[in-house]
């Protein structure tokens, strides 16, 4: 092999090295929004629980009143 072959195999590694620690970085970025969403996620649901709870208990007092 050519000094010159083996200097642009030598560049097109580097360039994929870079590119590889690039995509890395890409996805540990993607999986920090993830989390963060899978946990807002879990934050509604369990704020969507407490709204559904407060509102059964006020339909079963409405419910009682009506009765009396």
């Amino acid at each position: 092999m050519e000094q010159s072959e083996l200097q642009a195999l030598a560049d097109k590694l580097d360039r994929l090295i870079a590119r590889c620690h690039k995509l890395e970085q890409e996805n540990a970025a993607m999986r920090e929004l993830q989390e963060d969403w899978q946990r807002e996620r879990a934050q509604l649901t369990h704020k969507n629980d407490l709204a559904k709870n407060k509102i059964e208990a006020m339909i079963g007092r409405l419910r009682a009143l009506e009765q009396h």
